[in-house]
């Protein structure tokens, strides 16, 4: 086994240390969890009959308690793309847990918004709101006593952290996500991009924009660009929460179904009466953590991780802050190019080596940990291979031995960039994330007066009527998990794109967020703390000349504070449901503990 890098090392061992207290109280409570035995044996008469009572076939497996009793919780719904293919999901997967002599039941549902329906709406103020609410959901639907293991249905932006977060809860439980895939190719990435800049610029009408959009999203599965959907996919992959190279197998096709079989089999084979038990809580450790973070670093993923992370980490007692992602970034290259860091999309990276090609380079130089726990016997060298056909079955078998598209995929020895692209960037503005690999080294310093909003809407408005032809750090702020829920702001993303094809030198400075679909604009985001409450971008006056630096990893302002006093935050979002969300707002802690009111009250 290849010797870990010193810094891989060094940051694990950090993480380790500063988890101490939470982590040794959380396996202590899964054990306790798990010492109590099989629910289902201390349920009364009643509950049991009712827990049964629909079950069919499988009615008295249930009732004798003879075998293992999978809870599936699923996030379908057929608005959302990628959990379209869900719908039969749960009648496959009964039939696969009867293959294994196991039982299947859907335990519950959780609510799952699409940010692609939402973005630049008042819906997305709910987005990262709803990661908490799937995280409830998830418990509410596993707090029956009714099963020995959880198959993980879920995909997209804050689902895939909600059920995780949920599920860690019931740790002594194995558990294991099952994906559905991308939908195939589309119209190019970069035409797409064009077309949405022409339609910013006035030169392009709404139909000739919809008719790119539906040419891009056009079909059942994941959107095709590498956004949180894909990196959340990417992440569970290097837990070793997924099977190898499942994730970007596309929908309706006969080794999608056979990885959804293999899946619940090894689930059979992880719980209660197997072999081979592998509860989730000790699968997502702290070296487990780490993985998720490099992989995200190597390939160019999802900024919202910066928040996820850190959420899922303390679900399970574990720690882990801005300066852990920046530490690794200095060291993981970037080995993948795929939209909006290059111009290819998850099918095309796929095909080119995929995970098995990140999984082997990483583990080759030493930037991953090879010895995590894994839902896999063999551990996380099986993760270097590839899912085929066999018959009706799926084998892995080794992959590539070299990228087969050096545009998309790179070695380690020659990366595409030798840091991952993700800086944390600090000062007398806050603290935040930038996210350099999608942005040109030429443009990671930006000094420039600022201009300060509160809503996204009034950049736009700003833009249309010239004011910000200019150098300019737009600054939109009042934005964070307490302002609003945090909503993205990928709208601007066009907008600051034309201002800086124009020439000019053009930074965005917020507190909210921009998600894995954020471009080739220079931006800090996540700034901690946040305006609401007094944090220094409510002091922030237009004019004040701002500094970002992803160089020196500096956010900073010559503007002199001391007699200034906060601006005033806007009233509380209303409308579209946003009320209702007051509790979670007003009780979330920082962007980066995870911006979390769940968590904060749970006392995690």
């Amino acid at each position: 086994m290849t010797t870990p890098h010193p810094v891989l090392q060094s940051v694990t061992s950090r993480i380790i240390e500063r988890s101490r207290p939470g982590r040794s109280a959380y396996l202590e409570f899964i054990a306790q969890q798990g010492a109590a035995g099989t629910p289902r044996n201390n349920l009364s008469c009643g509950n049991l009959a009712h827990g049964f009572a629909a079950a069919g076939v499988d009615k008295a497996a249930i009732r004798a308690d003879r075998t293992m009793n999978i809870g599936i919780v699923t996030a379908y719904n057929d608005m959302l793309s990628a959990h379209q293919p869900y719908a039969r999901y749960p009648e496959l997967i009964k039939l696969f847990a009867r293959e294994a002599g196991v039982t299947a039941q859907v335990a519950g549902g959780v609510p799952a918004m699409c940010d692609g329906v939402t973005q630049g709406e008042a819906g997305m103020d709910l987005s990262l709101g709803s990661r908490d609410t799937i995280a409830l959901s998830t418990a509410v639907a596993l707090s029956h006593a009714m099963f020995e293991g959880v198959a993980l249905l879920g995909i997209c932006d804050k689902i895939v952290p909600g059920l995780l977060i949920g599920a860690l809860r019931f740790g002594h439980l194995p558990a294991i996500f099952i994906p559905s895939g991308p939908m195939p190719s589309g119209l190019p990435n970069k035409e797409k991009v064009r077309v949405r800049q022409l339609f910013a610029e006035g030169k392009a009408t709404r139909a000739e924009l919809l008719d790119a959009e539906a040419k891009s999203y056009h079909s059942p599965g994941t959107c095709t660009f590498y956004g949180t959907a894909n990196s959340n996919q990417m992440m569970v992959e290097m837990m070793g929460l997924q099977l190898p190279g499942s994730s970007f197998t596309n929908p309706g096709t006969k080794l999608r179904q056979a990885l959804t079989r293999a899946a619940v089999h090894r689930l059979a084979a992880i719980g209660r009466g197997g072999a081979d038990p592998r509860p989730l809580g000790e699968i997502v450790d702290e070296k487990a953590i780490v993985n998720a973070i490099v992989g995200l670093l190597a390939t160019g993923g999802s900024t919202n991780h910066a928040i996820h992370l850190p959420a899922i980490a303390r679900a399970a007692g574990i720690t882990v802050d801005w300066e852990d992602f920046d530490r690794l970034s200095a060291v993981v290259p970037l080995i993948a190019h795929v939209y909006p860091g290059g111009s290819a999309d998850v099918n095309a990276f796929h095909a080119a080596g995929g995970m098995g090609f990140i999984t082997r380079e990483l583990l080759g130089a030493g930037l991953a940990h090879g010895d995590i726990a894994t839902v896999n016997a063999a551990g996380f060298r099986d993760w270097t291979r590839v899912p085929e056909l066999a018959g009706d079955d799926v084998v892995w078998a080794d992959g590539p031995g070299a990228s087969l598209d050096a545009t998309i995929l790179a070695p380690v020895a020659t990366p595409f960039a030798h840091d991952g692209g993700m800086r944390l960037v600090s000062g007398n503005l806050g603290r935040a994330i930038f996210k350099t690999s999608a942005v040109e080294s030429e443009r990671w310093t930006i000094e420039a007066p600022a201009r300060v909003f509160h809503e996204q809407n009034d950049v736009i408005a700003a833009f249309k009527a010239g004011e910000l032809d200019r150098d300019v750090v737009v600054v939109v702020r009042f934005q964070g998990p307490r302002a609003n829920g945090m909503p993205e702001l990928h709208k601007l993303t066009p907008t600051l794109g034309v201002l800086q094809d124009r020439g000019y030198k053009v930074a965005l400075v917020t507190d909210g967020r921009m998600s894995g679909a954020s471009g080739k604009v220079p931006a800090a985001i996540h700034v901690s703390p946040e305006a609401h409450g007094g944090g220094p971008l409510s002091l922030l006056r237009d004019g004040d000349f701002v500094r970002l630096c992803a160089h020196t990893g500096s956010l900073d302002t010559t503007a002199d504070f001391s007699a200034r006093t906060p601006a005033k935050a806007p009233p509380p979002p209303q409308g579209t449901g946003r009320e209702l969300f007051a509790l979670l707002r007003n009780h979330s802690d920082t962007a980066e503990m995870g911006a979390s009111a769940m968590l904060a009250a749970a006392g995690l």
